[in-house]
């Protein structure tokens, strides 16, 4: 039986967040159908996501969760591989309504249980109840039998925050210093809740996202640690490119910035897509109060970034774009131990994230590198 630690932080028991490249046991998915967010009832969702589950099968064990009445159609979509748990979710997005695992040094797993609001509450929230994602985290962590600390009324998620496993946590003050967070916290404040439950010792702050209209600029679309010392940053030099600012400004920041053992970052450069991607088929998707419509021509955050580090693999979204290969090219410059796999995930794109954003990977707490 799993169960709440009360009265102490991770920091203080010994735990941290392990980086994305540490040795994984499995990953954890949730299963897509909102009608009101996925084009034609989620059917080329639901392929994708299945895509992405197939992809990280070699590699490790994936866990999908479904609600009762998709519980036998994503039964029969899944690999016979792929454990399917019934576990009711408001939408998929379980990188950011998931348990943070954590580690310590002697073989143990707990878990952060972040309060989730739905990328802002009432304030700029994207959908209205959420009540279900936000017991998502309790409830894998009672499947995996792993305690857990609750951040009751301190809003944040997993997407919003990459670790370098040696002290470093990197965000952006677009995402937690939004008014749809903790209006009541400042930032220093929040810099401590992120150091005492990541077991972190520095914040590297990157100013802007590239999404501010849906996660409010999460960090695992414009930057990720490839390794101590080094990071990935979104870039391009094309002035025309939506994203074009924010990368510059992301690139300059990690290029000066120094990581908690002081060392200066390597930043290695990866493609954005030549062209934007853009929602079709929005006629498609369903009008829900409480939710925002969706509209034909919409720019879709196409960010190569948004990939998944797993055993021995990096599984990387493909859009179809003219620059899908040199993104495989660089990234497998930037982990030459590692296969990397790509999968097409424009319908993922379409609803709002990607790879990163619809998994959740669970550290070995036996593990090493």
């Amino acid at each position: 039986m799993a169960k709440r630690i009360i009265g102490s932080t991770p920091k203080q028991d010994g735990y941290r967040m392990p980086a994305e490249y540490e040795k994984q046991a499995g990953v954890w998915m949730l299963w897509p159908e909102r009608p009101d967010n996925w084009r034609q009832g989620a059917k080329p969702a639901q392929e994708a996501f299945a895509n992405v589950a197939r992809a990280i099968l070699p590699f490790e064990r994936v866990t999908v969760g479904v609600s009762p009445a998709q519980y036998q159609n994503a039964r029969a979509k899944l690999p016979p591989e792929v454990r399917v748990v019934e576990l009711q979710s408001d939408d998929a997005w379980v990188r950011d309504c998931g348990p943070t695992f954590l580690i310590n040094d002697h073989g143990g797993l707990r878990a952060v249980d972040w309060t989730f609001n739905a990328w802002g509450g009432l304030y700029d929230g994207l959908y209205f109840p959420w009540a279900y994602d936000d017991q998502i985290a309790q409830k894998i962590c009672e499947i995996e039998g792993v305690d857990s600390y609750r951040t009751e009324g301190f809003v944040l998620e997993g997407g919003s925050i990459h670790v370098d496993g040696e002290g470093t946590v990197m965000t952006t003050e677009m995402c937690l210093l939004s008014p749809g967070r903790n209006p009541d916290r400042n930032q220093e404040e929040i810099e401590k809740m992120l150091l005492d439950y990541l077991g972190c010792e520095k914040v590297i702050w990157l100013k802007d996202g590239i999404d501010p209209d849906e996660t409010n600029g999460h960090i695992d679309d414009v930057a990720c640690f490839v390794r101590p010392g080094e990071v990935a940053c979104i870039w391009t030099e094309d002035k025309e490119n939506p994203f074009y600012e924010a990368a510059q400004a992301a690139y300059r920041t990690l290029s000066e910035a120094t990581d908690a053992k002081g060392r200066r970052l390597k930043v290695h450069k990866l493609c954005l897509t030549k062209k934007p991607c853009l929602l079709e088929g929005a006629e498609t998707i369903d009008y829900a109060e409480g939710s925002i419509p969706r509209r034909n021509g919409e720019v879709s955050i196409a960010s190569y970034m948004n990939f998944l580090i797993v055993n021995g693999a990096v599984i990387l979204p493909q859009y179809g774009d003219e620059n899908d290969a040199l993104a495989r090219e660089q990234v497998q410059a930037m982990f030459p131990d590692r296969k990397v796999v790509g999968v097409m995930t424009r319908e993922v794109a379409f609803g709002g994230g990607n790879i990163h954003c619809i998994t959740q990977q669970v550290p070995d707490p036996e593990g090493g590198r």
